[in-house]
C-alpha cells in the first residue's frame, strides 16, 4: 500500500482523482485543461497514479481514456476504517451520485492466485457467496446460457445472459438488477471480467458498461467491496467483516 499513500500525498494527484470522480473516462487533454500544468506534468502524475492502481486506462478509437479505480482506496478502508463504520456506510462507499456523460466503470485489482483459481472463484456459487454479499449464482457457464443471483431465502437479486465464456481468461455477461423497484427500472447493463496472469499473480479488470447516463449508483457501487472481498478470500481464506459484506446472507 506504500505506492497508494505516496500517490495520494501529492495535492496535484489528488486533484486529478477529484476530476475523475467528478467525470470518469477523461482524456489527457481534458484533464490538462482543468489544471494549471503542462501536458508533460499531467502525464507524469497520471503515470504515478496508474502505477499505484488508482487510475486505469482504456483505448477508445484514437483516444486514451482515464478511469478512477477505487479498489486500492477500498482496501485501505477495509484495513483501518471499516470497523468504526456504521452498517449502512459500506453500502455507500465508492458511490458517485453525480450524473456522468459516460456510464462506464472500470475496476482493476491484483490478486496473488492462478487464473484457474480466480475463474473458479468467479463462477463457483459457494465461493462467490463468500465475497458477493452472501448472494449465490446459478448457471451452467456456457455461451448464451442464463444465470440468476439468489438471496438465501429464495428471492432473485439479479439475472442475465453469458455472452462470452472463455475460461480462465474472459467472461462477458449482461446484468439486470432485481433487488428493488428503483434498480429494476435501470434495465440491462453489461459486465466484463478480464483475467491476465502477471508473474505469480493475476490482474483482474472488471468493466461495467452499457448503463444509462445517471444510472442508479447501487447498480455499480458495490464493486469495490466485492473485489476487495474476492482478493481477501483468495489470498487469506478469510472473509471480509466490513458492514454489509454478508448483507444478504444474514437476513
Amino acid at each position: 500500500m506504500d505506492e497508494v499513500f505516496r500517490a495520494l500525498a501529492d495535492p496535484t494527484r489528488r486533484s486529478l482523482l477529484d476530476e475523475l470522480f467528478r467525470e470518469d473516462g477523461q482524456t489527457l487533454r481534458a484533464l490538462q485543461g482543468r489544471l494549471p500544468m503542462t501536458r508533460f506534468g499531467v502525464m507524469k502524475h497520471l503515470k504515478q497514479l496508474e502505477e499505484a492502481g488508482l487510475v486505469v486506462t482504456r483505448r477508445r478509437g484514437r483516444e486514451k481514456l482515464h478511469f478512477l479505480n477505487p479498489i486500492p482506496i477500498r482496501l485501505v478502508h477495509d484495513r483501518w476504517v471499516s470497523k468504526y463504520a456504521e452498517p449502512w456506510a459500506a453500502g455507500l462507499s465508492g458511490l458517485k451520485n453525480e450524473l456522468e456523460e459516460q456510464m462506464e466503470k472500470v475496476f482493476e485489482i491484483y490478486i496473488k492466485t492462478t487464473p484457474e483459481r480466480l475463474w473458479e472463484a468467479i463462477t463457483d456459487s459457494e465461493i462467490r457467496s463468500k465475497y458477493n454479499f452472501g448472494a449465490r449464482i446459478s448457471c451452467d457457464w456456457t455461451p448464451g446460457s442464463t444465470y440468476k443471483q439468489d438471496h438465501p431465502t429464495g428471492a432473485v437479486l439479479g439475472e442475465g445472459e453469458n455472452l462470452v465464456v472463455d475460461p480462465p481468461r474472459r467472461l462477458v455477461q449482461t446484468m439486470r438488477a432485481l433487488w428493488s423497484d428503483e434498480v429494476k427500472r435501470e434495465g440491462t447493463s453489461r459486465i466484463t471480467w478480464d483475467i491476465e496472469p502477471v508473474g505469480d499473480s493475476c490482474r483482474l479488470t472488471v468493466t461495467h458498461d452499457q448503463m444509462r447516463e445517471g444510472a442508479h449508483s447501487e447498480i455499480y457501487g458495490g464493486w469495490p467491496q466485492i473485489l476487495s472481498g474476492l482478493k481477501t478470500f483468495l489470498e487469506t481464506g478469510e472473509l471480509l467483516t466490513t458492514p454489509g459484506s454478508l448483507m444478504y446472507a444474514t437476513r
